[in-house]
């Protein structure tokens, strides 16, 4: 009977630390707020480094102190800058989980990641906002810009993503709930010219994004996915791509925008088979290159390039926690043109790549390599605000706010939004550029 006791209690301690490590492979209870205000889609769940410490990124070295390959090495951060410039990234960086990337608050124009591959792979829980991303020639060839391998829980919001010399984004292997909105991707190098393979992934947002001079793959889309309100501008053989495999993928194709450039042909979507499930709705092409925006409803027959149509189907796949705004075609396009990527102050790429897809098909070229448009553009910075406790939060906004500046631990109080108050902070960057730029116009 004792042997038969112990074998009993043997199981049960098995059966227990199986069903632990089950509940905790789990996904999360959704937060009844999104990642921030505008945070749509699946990866809007994110909570970052909320409740976390805070690191400084105070300089624009490679590594060491105050480096950002130094701030996003340890999990439970928000990362704020005290410079802004170009980082020149000697080897890949990887970071780490439950991240705040707030490329927000860097002074001056703002901060560019270059040179070589940031990756999230097998990490979760990040957000990141307000940086541009751009590998270059001088990095390894088959790598990206942003890479992340069996990643989830993350939102990549605001950002520009360009250079990549394979693609200039993967998502892959199994990665899950994911958003990238308001993004700009573009101009990939050699030896692809890609924008992302997007492969082997659950539960992935991309919305409000601009696709652009890029060879293919504005994205490949191998998964369940949603892909609302892009604009794909000056594509090469192919614009949209389907996951083309014996492999089942669910994609909802709704209210983008595909225009032709100087190197596009006439196909805007292609390489689908039947094991592609396709939505497709409110989807506009304009392929004349006339200088003006008067597309023509994408049809079912276009998405035949290679004698086979997708499995269209009557009903959107997506419903996640945080519903994306859907915007008709022209709409999604004026914002992608008033607000798409690291445009609280664009740089002089942006500029310009702006201003190609503005000429609506007469500007705009898939090049080889940075050099070929001129590569990069200083970025100023500005002065960094004083920060007496550290926490992130400037000393005149803790003053106007009933903060005390020498008490790091209020920046993580909440506020009756449910935010922290480091959190309500970084949002008001945003929201008070946005106000800025209305007024502006």
């Amino acid at each position: 009977m004792r042997g038969l006791g112990n074998f009993i209690v043997t199981v049960c301690c098995v059966v227990g630390f199986l069903a632990a490590n089950s509940r905790a492979a789990e996904p999360a209870t959704v937060p009844s707020i999104p990642a921030f205000p505008g945070a749509e889609g699946y990866g809007a769940t994110a909570t970052g480094g909320r409740g976390g410490s805070v690191y400084h990124v105070t300089n624009l070295n490679d590594s060491g102190s105050g480096s950002f390959r130094d701030a996003v090495s340890q999990p439970n951060r928000t990362v704020v800058f005290d410079v802004g410039g170009i980082i020149k990234m000697a080897t890949d960086v990887t970071a780490s989980n439950n991240l705040t990337i707030a490329g927000q608050t860097a002074p001056g124009e703002g901060i560019c990641l270059y040179g070589n591959q940031v990756t999230f792979s097998d990490h979760n829980n990040v957000i990141v906002r307000y940086i541009r991303f751009r590998q270059g020639m001088g990095g390894s060839r088959g790598q990206c810009s942003i890479r992340v391998s069996s990643g989830s829980d993350m939102i990549f919001d605001h950002c520009s993503i360009q250079w990549g010399r394979w693609d200039c984004l993967g998502l892959t292997e199994g990665t899950h709930d994911l958003t990238l909105q308001y993004c700009m991707i573009g101009e990939g190098l050699d030896p692809q010219r890609f924008g992302a393979l997007i492969d082997t992934v659950q539960n992935v947002t991309i919305s409000h994004n601009i696709w652009q001079s890029l060879h293919s793959r504005n994205p490949k889309c191998k998964g369940t996915i949603q892909y609302i309100n892009n604009v794909v501008y000056n594509w090469g053989i192919t614009g949209l791509v389907g996951g083309h495999s014996a492999a089942d993928h669910q994609l909802d194709v709704i209210n983008n925008y595909f225009i032709a450039g100087p190197d596009s042909n006439q196909q805007a979507v292609g390489f689908f088979t039947s094991t592609d499930h396709v939505f497709n709705s409110g989807n506009l092409v304009d392929q004349d290159k006339d200088g003006k925006l008067n597309g023509r409803e994408v049809a079912d027959a276009d998405y035949n390039d290679k004698g086979e149509l997708p499995t269209f189907v009557p009903k959107a796949w997506g419903n996640p926690p945080f519903a994306v705004t859907v915007d008709s075609a022209p709409d999604a396009y004026a914002k992608a043109i008033a607000g798409a990527g690291c445009s609280l102050h664009r740089d002089a790429v942006d500029m310009r790549l702006i201003d190609d897809v503005k000429s609506l098909g007469s500007k705009g070229k898939i090049i080889n390599q940075e050099s070929d448009a001129g590569g990069l553009s200083e970025i100023k910075t500005g002065p960094a605000q004083k920060d007496s406790d550290g926490d992130g939060i400037p000393d005149a906004w803790e003053l106007a706010h009933g903060m005390n500046p020498n008490d790091p631990s209020d920046a993580n109080k909440l506020d009756k939004s449910g935010y922290t108050m480091l959190e309500v902070y970084l949002n008001s960057l945003v929201e008070l550029a946005a106000d800025s730029q209305r007024e502006s116009k």
